[in-house]
């Protein structure tokens, strides 16, 4: 029998356990999820408002659910070791299967472009407002973390939040907030060590201060 130990610990971890079953959160309604995020039970049936399920239960539809998705990897025909096929298995629960075979992973696996593949986990830390999910940044580097586990010189990368950050900054009040935020609440340390590597020379640092002053100035 697989083993899924790896991707059960990280849907575990993030799904959380709910005995109760829980309505979309977009949707406030169906479809609904209980135990570790399952939507359906192994007769596939849908899971239904006020069922509930205990640890010991969830635990068993949650290897059902993943046997299936493994089976259904195993029809495509990719080449991919026990680290990789959890780490899928841990996306897959997550996106859904869809979602999956519409992203370039499949794709990039067979092109053995591995660094794609990472891109590709990183666009999907979205809620369904299009707003970043921190939870998402996390699980998304632990399942990229598992999917390189055998491949030497590849390493996750972040999702590039701040690239796209500073390529879209116009200085408007709530991106300076958001930044000043940001900054309060980075290590001392890592800013430092990040001023330095990204260049921040000192007077250009008292420019960038000046023209934020101006524009708070400007704004009252």
């Amino acid at each position: 029998m697989p083993d899924f130990t790896p991707a059960i610990w990280i849907i575990k971890k993030f799904e959380g356990f709910s005995e109760k079953a829980c309505p979309d959160p977009a949707t406030g309604d169906a479809p609904y999820t209980i135990g570790y995020g399952s939507e359906f039970y192994p007769d596939g049936s849908p899971v239904l408002k006020g069922q509930l399920v205990s640890k010991k239960k969830a635990l068993q539809y949650l290897n059902e659910e993943l046997k299936v998705i493994a089976e259904e990897l195993e029809d495509l025909h990719i080449e991919l070791d026990p680290y990789m096929e959890n780490s899928l298995l841990s996306f897959i629960h997550s996106v859904g299967w869809e979602a999956f075979l519409y992203s370039s992973i499949v794709d990039a696996i067979e092109r053995e472009d591995f660094n794609e593949v990472i891109n590709e986990f990183n666009r999907w830390i979205f809620d369904s407002d299009h707003q970043v999910i921190g939870g998402l940044i996390e699980r998304r580097r632990e399942e990229g973390n598992l999917f390189l586990t055998n491949i030497g010189d590849c390493s996750w990368t972040a999702p590039g939040v701040l690239l796209k950050a500073f390529r879209d900054y116009e200085a408007s009040l709530g991106q300076v907030n958001a930044i000043r935020k940001l900054e309060e609440a980075v290590n001392p340390y890592l800013l430092s060590e990040f001023a330095n590597d990204f260049g921040i020379a000192a007077s250009r640092s008292s420019l960038i201060d000046h023209e934020i002053e101006n524009l708070f100035y400007a704004m009252e």
